[in-house]
C-alpha cells in the first residue's frame, strides 16, 4: 500500500489534516492551564475548599501522562488516526461533561473523561503529522503543532480571564464543545485511513505499572504542596511511586511487545531532544506560576489588563512559529534551537531583574523575546525528536514527546511555587504560602530566586543541546 506522502489525495489535503490535527492540539493542552484562574469561582460556587478545587487542574493533568505511553503504543498497533478520531470524540464529551456545575465529583469525572481523550489526540498528533507530511515541509507542520502546544500551554490565564469576564465557569469547558464538533467533522471529510499498523499486544501489566507509578508520583507532588512534602501521604506515594516504577522497568524488560521500547531511549538524539524539551516546558511554566501574581499583586494591575499583557507570549508564537517552520524545513533544525535557547535564556535573566517599579515596556520585551525564543526552539525540536525515529515507532516517539512537555508542566508548577514560597519565606523570616498584602519586596526577592533556577533551566537546555549537535557532528 502506499505511503501517505505517496498519495495524491492525502498530499492534496494534508493541510486540512494538519488544521484538524493543531485545533485539537491547541484544546486539548489549553485545557491544562485555562482553569487554573476560575479556581476560586468554581470553588465558590461548588463550596470547596480551594485545594480540592485544585484537583480539578492535577487530575487531568495525571490522567493524560498516565495514558500517553499506552494510546502512543495502540495508535501503533492499531492505527494512529483511528486512535486520533476516537480521542476527540471523547474529549467533547468530556467537556460538555465538565460544563454541568452539579458537583465537584460530576466535574472530576468530566475531567477523567476529558484527559482520557486528550491523552489519545497527543499521543497520536505528531505521528500523523510527520507520516503525512513530506521532508521538505516537515518543520513547518511539525512546527504548527508545536505552536499550538505552547499556545494552549501559556494562553490559558488570558483565555480564561475574557470568558469568566462575561459568562460562568462552564464556559471555559463548553467553548471546547462547538470546536470539538467543528474539528470532528473536518476529521471525518479530510483524514486518511490508517495504513502503518503493526497489530501487535499491548502491554497491558506495562500500562498498569506506569499509571499507579503516575498517579502515585504526582499525588506525591500536589498533596507535597498542599501539607508539606514532610509529610506521610506525599511520602507514602512517593514510596508507592519507586516500587512501581522498578516493577515496570522490569516487566518491559521482559515484554516481548512492551509499553515502552528501551531501545529508543538508546538513541541518545532522541533522548536529549526530549530532556531539552522538559526543561523548556518546565521553565515556561515557572513563568506561567510566577508572572499573574507579579502583574496583578505586586504590581496591581486590573486582571483584564494583566491577561492582555499575558498575551504577548502568545501573539509572538503565533508570528515566529511559522518563520521557525519555515527556517526548519530551508536550513535544518539545529541552528534554531540553539538560537531559540539563546533568547530564552536571555528572556529568564531580564526577569530576573524585574521589580516592581519595573516599566511596562521591560516586562512586554522580556516576554516577547520568551515568545519569539520558544517559536525558535518548538518546531526544529520536535522535528529532530520525530525524524530520529523509525516509522514503527512513531507513535512511541509522539506520545514520549507528549509525556515530556506535560511532565515538565507538572514538573514546573511544583519546583515554581516550591521555590518561590521558600524564597519568599526566607526574605521575610517565617513560612509564607500566599501572597503578603503590602510587602510587594517579599515576593519581588522570592520571585527572583525563582527567574534564576529557570535560567539555569534554560541554559542547562542549551548546553545539553550543545553536546548533543556535537555528537552526532562526529558521528
Amino acid at each position: 500500500m502506499k505511503s501517505y506522502q505517496e498519495n495524491p489525495e492525502v498530499q492534496k489535503n494534508r493541510w486540512w489534516i494538519l488544521v484538524s490535527v493543531a485545533m485539537f492540539t491547541f484544546m486539548s493542552t489549553l485545557d491544562s492551564s485555562i482553569v487554573n484562574i476560575a479556581l476560586p469561582t468554581i470553588s465558590k460556587d461548588l463550596v470547596v475548599p480551594m485545594n480540592k478545587a485544585e484537583w480539578v487542574v492535577s487530575i487531568y493533568l495525571m490522567v493524560v501522562c498516565a495514558c500517553l505511553l499506552l494510546f502512543g503504543k495502540v495508535g501503533d498497533s492499531f492505527g494512529k488516526i483511528r486512535v486520533y478520531r476516537i480521542g476527540t470524540v471523547i474529549f467533547t464529551v468530556g467537556s460538555l461533561l465538565c460544563g454541568f456545575n452539579h458537583s465537584l465529583a460530576m466535574l472530576l469525572f468530566g475531567r477523567v473523561v476529558q484527559g482520557i481523550g486528550a491523552s489519545m489526540t497527543m499521543a497520536t498528533n505528531t505521528g500523523i503529522t510527520t507520516e503525512v507530511f513530506p521532508m521538505s515541509e516537515r518543520g513547518r507542520a511539525l512546527g504548527a503543532v508545536g505552536a499550538f502546544v505552547s499556545l494552549g500551554a501559556i494562553a490559558g490565564p488570558g483565555i480564561g480571564g475574557l470568558i469568566l469576564a462575561h459568562f460562568s465557569w462552564s464556559y471555559i469547558f463548553w467553548i471546547n464543545v462547538p470546536i470539538g464538533i467543528l474539528t470532528i467533522l473536518i476529521g471525518e471529510k479530510f483524514l486518511p485511513k490508517d495504513i502503518t499498523m503493526s497489530k501487535k499486544k499491548i502491554d497491558w501489566l506495562g500500562f498498569v505499572t506506569f499509571a499507579v507509578t503516575i498517579m502515585s508520583f504526582f499525588g506525591a507532588i500536589f498533596i507535597g504542596q498542599e501539607v508539606g512534602y514532610i509529610h506521610t501521604v506525599p511520602l507514602v506515594l512517593l514510596v508507592i511511586a519507586i516500587v512501581f516504577f522498578v516493577v515496570f522497568i522490569q516487566v518491559e524488560k521482559r515484554k516481548e511487545n512492551p509499553l515502552l521500547v528501551f531501545d529508543i531511549l538508546k538513541n541518545k538524539m532522541f533522548t536529549m531532544s526530549l530532556l531539552t524539551a522538559l526543561l523548556i516546558f518546565s521553565a515556561n511554566f515557572f513563568v506561567n506560576v510566577v508572572i499573574p501574581f507579579y502583574l496583578q499583586n505586586a504590581r496591581g494591575l486590573t486582571a483584564s489588563y494583566a491577561g492582555l499583557l499575558m498575551m504577548v507570549f502568545p501573539f509572538l508564537m503565533v508570528i515566529g512559529s511559522p518563520l521557525s517552520g519555515y527556517l526548519t524545513d530551508k536550513i535544518g533544525p539545529q541552528r534554531l534551537v540553539l538560537l531559540g535557547l539563546t533568547l530564552l535564556s536571555i528572556a529568564q535573566l531580564l526577569y530576573v531583574f524585574m521589580n516592581q517599579t519595573s516599566p511596562i515596556w521591560y516586562y512586554v520585551l522580556a516576554t516577547a523575546i520568551m515568545g519569539f525564543g520558544n517559536a525558535l526552539f518548538q518546531s526544529p525540536n520536535n522535528t529532530i525528536v520525530m525524524s530520529s525515529v523509525e516509522k514503527d515507532n512513531l507513535g512511541v516517539a509522539g506520545s514520549m514527546n507528549s509525556f515530556a512537555r506535560n511532565l515538565g508542566m507538572v514538573i514546573g508548577i511544583a519546583l515554581a511555587t516550591t521555590i518561590l514560597y521558600s524564597g519568599m519565606s526566607v526574605a521575610y523570616g517565617q513560612r509564607v504560602t500566599t501572597y503578603i498584602e503590602g510587602r510587594p519586596d517579599i515576593f519581588i526577592f522570592g520571585m527572583r530566586v525563582t527567574f534564576v533556577v529557570s535560567l539555569i533551566l534554560c541554559v542547562f537546555g542549551f548546553i545539553l543541546s550543545l553536546v548533543r549537535f556535537r555528537k552526532k557532528a562526529v558521528n
